[in-house]
C-alpha cells in the first residue's frame, strides 16, 4: 500500500522532494549574496589613520592612502608593518561580511555541511 510522499511512482519521498527545493533556493540566495559582496568595498586605517587600504570583497586591494608624515625614508619598516596591519583588517572585515551574510542564509548551520562554505 502506497503511503503519501513515499517511493512507489518512482518519484522522490515528499520531504525529501522539499529539501532538495530549499537547498536550490538557498545556493541561488549564496550566489547571489557572493555576486553582492563582490561590488562592496571594505575600509580600514593604522596608526591612527596614517596608513588607509581599502579592498573589495573579492579580496582585492583597491587603494592605500598614506599621511605624509608617515612616509619617513630612515623608518621603512614601520610603514610596511602599518600597510600590512591595515590590510590584515580590511581582508578580516570582508571575511566577517561573508560569515555574517551566509550565517543569515543558513541560519547558522554554515559549517555542519562540509564542502558547502
Amino acid at each position: 500500500m502506497a503511503r503519501r510522499g513515499g517511493f512507489p511512482g518512482g518519484g522522490m519521498p515528499g520531504n525529501m522532494a522539499n529539501l532538495m527545493k530549499q537547498a536550490q533556493k538557498m545556493q541561488r540566495q549564496m550566489e547571489e549574496q557572493a555576486k553582492e559582496m563582490e561590488t562592496k568595498e571594505f575600509s580600514a586605517t593604522a596608526g591612527g589613520g596614517a596608513v588607509k587600504v581599502t579592498v573589495s570583497g573579492k579580496r582585492e586591494i583597491l587603494k592605500v592612502e598614506l599621511q605624509e608624515e608617515v612616509v619617513d625614508p630612515d623608518d621603512i619598516e614601520m610603514l610596511q608593518d602599518l600597510i600590512v596591519a591595515a590590510v590584515n583588517e580590511a581582508l578580516r572585515q570582508v571575511d566577517e561580511a561573508n560569515t555574517s551574510a551566509m550565517s543569515k542564509l543558513t541560519g547558522g548551520m554554515g559549517g555542519g555541511i562540509p564542502g558547502m562554505f
